[in-house]
């Protein structure tokens, strides 16, 4: 039967429990809310200050400067698609070579798993890497945002820890029914790796969707590559450079002229950014629950 007499210093322990809880959830909310908020205040008014939850003077001018760009919507499809064939490559590959090197049978396992962590430590640098690109064929070209990263080692000793705390049992009785690496890969590792898998997408496609820096360095000057986070800087370092030192002027074309401000753009930016990742979270979600459960099992 469950209790239904809770003592003193169980309720005590619950009212701080809570009230702890409560603020946690505040601290972690309160920064996107307020962002969301300037996003839809009118920018001159945000100047004043004073804006925290809610907008003080509702507008959607800074959401129509942002996208009124023509680039901003094929940039949007780059995007979409270097996260979705990124983040598959980039499970799929990792976790084959994490089920490699996961096996006791594989002799040169430590070894190749020594020499993936070094590349952790040990970087060639921006230009011996522009190099490479280079030498690769791969500037100016879709590829160069999926194969340089599609091997993740952060991913590879995740999937491979995990690999590694499935039970021997089920991989043994695989091996006496016939059952071959492949089979065992495809069938038997891959269905039990659902919830690190998951994991591992979404630190990947987060990864993808965020990453500028790439552009810049390798396709700046193809616009038909350009993903949305690089359109956005480029929006965002417009606008500072239309700022003066002795008054804030605002910017803009056409009829949004003289609405937005650098501020109400950064906050703009950082929702039409994080919207994406925020909706597809709430799906991975069940894969992290289930992650715990089968770890607590274990334990």
């Amino acid at each position: 039967m469950m209790r239904t007499n809770f003592s003193k210093g169980d309720k005590i322990f619950d009212y701080v429990n809570y009230t702890l809880l409560t603020l946690l959830m505040i601290v972690t909310l309160y920064p996107f809310i307020n962002t969301l908020a300037v996003s839809f205040n009118d920018a001159k008014d945000s100047i004043r200050g004073g804006i925290y939850l809610l907008p003080r003077l509702f507008t959607l001018d800074n959401y129509k400067y942002v996208l009124s760009e023509d680039s901003i919507f094929n940039a949007t499809l780059i995007s979409a698609l270097r996260t979705i064939i990124g983040t598959v490559t980039t499970v799929f590959c990792s976790a084959i070579v994490a089920y490699a090197i996961s096996r006791q049978e594989f002799v040169l396992r430590k070894f190749v798993t020594l020499a993936f962590i070094l590349t952790m430590y040990i970087n060639g640098g921006l230009i011996p890497n522009f190099l490479l690109i280079r030498d690769l064929n791969l500037l100016d070209s879709f590829w160069v945002y999926i194969f340089p990263g599609i091997i993740g080692v952060f991913n590879l000793i995740i999937i491979r820890s995990f690999i590694e705390g499935l039970p021997d049992s089920i991989l043994e009785s695989a091996r006496i029914d016939g059952a071959g690496d492949y089979r065992n890969f495809f069938s038997i590792v891959l269905p039990l790796c659902v919830p690190v898998l998951a994991t591992v997408a979404l630190f990947s496609g987060v990864y993808q969707w965020n990453s500028w820096f790439d552009v810049f360095l390798y396709n700046s000057s193809t616009i038909e590559l350009s993903t949305l986070q690089y359109e956005l800087q480029k929006i965002l370092q417009n606008s500072n450079a239309s700022m003066t030192s002795t008054s804030v002027d605002f910017i803009g074309a056409g009829q949004n002229s003289g609405r937005v401000t650098p501020t109400a753009i950064r906050a703009t930016m950082t929702i039409v950014a994080s919207v994406p990742i925020i909706m597809v979270y709430p799906f991975l979600q069940k894969y992290f629950v289930k992650g715990m459960m089968v770890g607590g099992v274990k334990g």
